[in-house]
């Protein structure tokens, strides 16, 4: 709040939060029963990524050579896994030739084939052969893009063991899975296509899709997920040092950041406001999603809170956030309000579209407005805003 009302900034603010990263980074570190490594295209920010770093994540899924290249210079000792099944012959090659990427995913032949060329035949590679998989518990699906259908693994499998060094299974449930039973399910997926193949498989990569909690979207403890995993893991017909891996993105990041928008104008249930669809915003236009939001006001309001919905700045009917974003019935213009929980896909998603562009970014130490990771008496923030 400080930050709001002393300086009373005509751009949007981002708040970020090192302490909420870290200690979500520890939180995998230690309880997810194999190896967790950090989905870039969540949040990129090189900040972020010393901050994982430093708190035990040492492996970065990249999904892009752009990402291979940001992994490789903020952190040179990090293993890169190039986890997008379809790449360009090029970013295989750079990837393997000159940033020691060892491990790839595909899910065609016609990437195995690809990846095979590019690294010269390469002895020492790790392939992942991607499974479709349903996202029916989950809030964004991820299933119709990519993943070997059921009638294609067999010789997908087979022939990525031939030529792997390791062979990986991985699989994705969607963004935001509301339910552990979404690895179960998937898990048995990747039971069957063992069987039926008769592989031997070193690794099992269940992915991401973590969830973080936003308003109407409260997961059960990430525990239950991974005691989950573990269960559906240990059974499968695995070696014994076959290896488990995650990919958790949003779960590792969510709560790293927030955002202090200006309100330009109000009328009646619609707040104009200084960010938006095409800045930190997306996944709220885009994707209905609803983010936890405070009047930063002093002293407080005292009117109850009603339903409003947000319009961004720029020139576009489509830069419009439906909500609902429960706020005092008095907000008014040249009100501030924090919208939390962006610290995934916030920044990632930002455009400079209409030239509306983020302003300052500030190191804060106070709780994130909802937290997975903090003690129970401290899930939901008080409010205050520290500078640092």
């Amino acid at each position: 709040m400080g930050i709001a009302l002393a300086r009373r900034p005509v751009q949007p603010v981002t708040l970020v939060r090192p302490h909420a990263a870290a200690r979500a980074a520890r939180f995998f570190v230690e309880k997810f029963p194999g190896r967790s490594m950090y989905a870039v295209k969540a949040n990129p920010s090189p900040d972020l990524l010393k901050v994982l770093w430093e708190s035990g994540i040492t492996h970065y899924d990249v999904a892009s050579i752009g990402e291979v290249r940001l992994v490789a210079e903020t952190l040179p000792d990090a293993t890169l896994c190039f986890m997008h099944p379809v790449k360009a012959p090029e970013a295989i090659a750079e990837a393997y030739h000159t940033h020691g990427v060892r491990v790839f995913s595909l899910d065609s032949l016609e990437e195995l084939t690809k990846i095979m060329d590019a690294t010269d035949d390469a002895t020492d590679l790790t392939l992942c052969v991607r499974l479709r998989v349903s996202s029916e518990h989950s809030k964004l699906s991820l299933a119709s893009k990519f993943g070997a259908a059921p009638g294609e693994t067999k010789e997908l499998l087979f022939a990525a063991r031939q030529a792997a060094d390791a062979l990986g299974i991985c699989f994705h449930v969607g963004s935001q899975a509301m339910t552990p039973e979404a690895y179960a399910n998937a898990i048995e997926r990747v039971r069957a296509a063992i069987v039926e193949a008769g592989v031997t498989v070193d690794v099992v990569d269940v992915g991401g899709g973590f969830p973080s909690s936003y308003p109407g979207m409260e997961p059960p403890p990430l525990e239950r997920y991974f005691a989950t995993i573990h269960r559906a893991f240990e059974s499968l017909p695995i070696s014994y040092s076959a290896e488990l891996w995650a990919e958790p993105g949003r779960a590792l990041c969510a709560e790293y950041s927030s955002l202090i928008v200006r309100v330009e104008r109000r009328r009646g249930d619609e707040l104009y406001i200084n960010d938006g669809a095409y800045g930190a915003l997306f996944d709220a236009a885009h994707l209905g999603w609803q983010f936890p939001v405070r009047l930063l006001r002093e002293p407080d309001s005292n009117a109850r809170d009603m339903d409003f919905s947000f319009y961004g700045p720029t020139c576009d009917d489509m830069d419009h956030m439906a909500g609902p974003f429960p706020l005092p019935a008095d907000t008014r213009a040249g009100d501030y309000i924090e919208i939390g929980m962006l610290g995934a896909y916030g920044a990632a998603m930002r455009t400079g579209f209409n030239g509306f562009t983020n302003g300052e970014t500030v190191i804060v130490d106070d709780e994130p407005m909802v937290s997975l990771y903090a003690a129970p008496a401290r899930r939901v923030a008080s409010g205050n805003v520290v500078t640092l």
